[in-house]
């Protein structure tokens, strides 16, 4: 049987960038961590978004999903996109056991996806209750730089939206305004 290493990250979507940010970071005091910024992910129709996340200690973090245009659901059964970003991701400690794992869940004819986004190879199954479950391998530590990357991903969304009055549609824009304070990062250091 393969082993798990307790809980990587718990993940959701939200509609409330900046709102989320100010919660988790300035109010609860969990440091940014990490952010994936993303054109789609996979299958064509996927929407752009950050997933950003917020060190909860021991190695643990809790995550959220932004969608580029898209709002928050009215009723009760949100998109597909929404219903797979709340998921647990267990931890494992090596390539070997994530493999493992794969395999088990294919001899149970199990269907599995593999990931790998950045920091991360991780493997996707789908439990009984239509739960999206994670099985992930860290691949490297995270620095200072990955932690500035998150700031300034999130910072440079949070500005877009509260200058437009609405939420972000596109990511170039984003990409665009982070690239300026990229910039400027750098021209105060210089």
């Amino acid at each position: 049987m393969p082993s798990l290493s307790g809980v990587h990250h718990t993940a959701r979507p939200t509609w409330k960038l900046a709102e989320t940010v100010r919660f988790y970071r300035d109010i609860i005091g969990l440091p940014v961590f990490h952010a994936v910024s993303a054109k789609g992910w996979g299958p064509e129709n996927h929407p752009d978004f950050i997933h950003f996340f917020f060190d909860s200690g021991n190695g643990s973090t809790i995550a959220f999903f932004y969608y580029f245009g898209e709002d928050e659901p009215e009723h009760e059964e949100p998109s597909a996109w929404h219903r797979h970003s709340t998921h647990t991701a267990w931890r494992v400690e090596n390539e070997q056991q994530l493999l493992d794992w794969k395999e088990r869940f294919e001899a149970h004819g199990i269907e599995v996806m593999q990931v790998r986004h950045e920091i991360i190879d991780s493997i996707y199954v789908t439990d009984p209750n239509g739960y999206m479950v994670e099985f992930t391998l860290q691949v490297r530590e995270l620095t200072e730089y990955d932690r500035l990357d998150a700031s300034l991903t999130l910072d440079a969304a949070i500005a877009i939206e509260q200058e437009r009055g609405t939420r972000l549609t596109e990511i170039e824009s984003l990409w665009r305004r982070k690239a300026d304070l990229v910039k400027s990062k750098l021209a105060e250091v210089a």
